[in-house]
């Protein structure tokens, strides 16, 4: 049994799946979805921080007095249909998905008991968001589902008390957050928490250790849940199941512990923009670069989407998980299951990442730039004559190289129509019998 101290709970090893998964995607969604303008941090920066653009936006579409809380009732999810939300999360590739069952504005998706009058079943849709996605995802993937939720809130009164007292007093995790933590594990049985917002509190005012001894003893998910590292002031990159360490975290070289980068397709906000422009999306070939790079750095991407206030997955966010689910049907056996490499990216030629497979002993070689000479020089692979084979990954026949020296390969690549290339974005190479 683990003990509630970061001593014990730290050792619990990480269940194999999270690993092996690699990709999922995130889903921020709530009452901020409802203005769209801006972030998803709509409230704090119109009445906390009162930035310029937030209340110049308020005092010219919406009636003075008007208030957050007035957001709540527009929060519609009329076009929410989980299904469809599930094929396409299925069509992404994606191996998990997190929804935020809760954000820093305090609103649960769920008709949670101790968020009264405040979530999606007394307000809004009238509907348990996170009960439907659930159902739909678990009836027709096989992603595994995750919960995102924020420990603190911004404006709720219980919490600005006890931080006013130098979070001496317990009032707001006592009555509200723990609670809620305890609800959806019991209801929802997710197999990742997905912790944030420590609302400037240690880990001992939330009671985190506490909360995680049992969820890994007496939960219902205690053999396959997956928990991060924002558990309170000094936790995040220390503590907990996986590192995310900061947001669009990418080092860009291999790390000790197991990560994840959670980034965002809008590269401006989490949440749904009805302002964002095109450039305001990250195209699928940074996509496909920021996941083959996290992948061969022993990390996973969690990949962000903001849908509508009225329960839609914009077009330009469904057309890019698609992309990237096309892409890796092609490319999976390199990112699925696989480890990092002795190297993570190649010393001759820039762009190349590595990854291994145990299944099959294949060390892969993904080039983002198909070079013009048609020939792909690799410094770091060290081949034996005779017994190396070079596969492209989506393409039958084996493809001839030379070995320069002691180390290093040029292999020569076939040439292809536009047509025939086996995908668009990035090309994975599956060497074989490689040192």
């Amino acid at each position: 049994r683990y003990e509630p101290t970061w001593g014990s709970l730290d050792v619990r090893p990480l269940p194999a799946w999270f690993d092996e998964a690699k990709f999922g995607v995130f889903i921020h969604w709530g009452v901020f979805s409802v203005p769209s303008f801006g972030s998803e941090w709509f409230w704090w920066y119109w009445q906390k921080e009162k930035r310029e653009p937030y209340v110049k936006f308020m005092e010219a579409n919406y009636p003075p007095g008007f208030s957050y809380e007035d957001f709540g009732p527009l929060f519609t999810a009329e076009f929410f249909d989980p299904n469809q939300w599930a094929d396409i999360l299925k069509a992404s590739g994606a191996k998990y998905v997190v929804l935020t069952s809760k954000h820093h504005e305090g609103f649960t998706l769920w008709g949670s008991k101790y968020s009264w009058n405040w979530n999606a079943v007394d307000v809004g849709p009238k509907r348990d968001l996170v009960a439907e996605l659930e159902a739909s995802v678990r009836n027709r993937t096989d992603l595994r589902f995750g919960l995102y939720h924020s420990l603190f809130e911004w404006f709720n009164p219980l919490f600005l008390e006890d931080a006013s007292n130098g979070f001496k007093t317990r009032r707001f995790p006592t009555s509200k957050s723990l609670l809620e933590l305890y609800e959806i594990v019991t209801k929802y049985q997710p197999e990742i928490i997905w912790s944030d917002g420590n609302g400037n509190a240690p880990d001992t005012y939330w009671n985190s250790t506490g909360f995680l001894a049992w969820l890994y003893n007496d939960s219902p998910v205690r053999d396959t849940v997956v928990t991060n590292d924002r558990w309170g002031v000094g936790s995040i990159c220390t503590h907990g199941g996986f590192y995310t360490c900061s947001d669009r975290y990418n080092p860009g070289h291999l790390l000790p512990h197991k990560w994840e980068n959670c980034m965002t397709i809008d590269k401006r906000s989490w949440g749904f923009r009805r302002d964002a422009r095109l450039d305001d999306y990250l195209t699928i070939e940074d996509l496909v670069k920021q996941l083959v790079e996290t992948v061969s750095c022993g990390g996973n991407l969690l990949m962000n989407i903001g849908p509508t206030h009225d329960g839609r997955i914009a077009v330009i966010f469904e057309e890019r998980l698609r992309q990237v689910g096309a892409w890796l049907k092609v490319n999976g056996e390199a990112i699925y299951g696989t480890k990092p490499w002795r190297a993570q990216n190649d010393s001759v030629t820039p762009q190349v990442w590595y990854t291994f497979s145990p299944k099959g002993k294949t060390v892969n070689a993904i080039f983002l730039n198909w070079p013009v000479s048609g020939t792909l020089e690799l410094g770091e692979p060290q081949a034996k004559l005779g017994e190396t084979q070079v596969k492209l990954a989506g393409y039958k026949e084996l493809l001839k190289w030379i070995a320069p020296g002691e180390k290093g390969l040029i292999i020569a690549l076939p040439q292809l129509t536009p047509k025939q290339l086996p995908c668009q974005w990035g090309w994975t190479l599956q060497l074989t019998a490689i040192n």
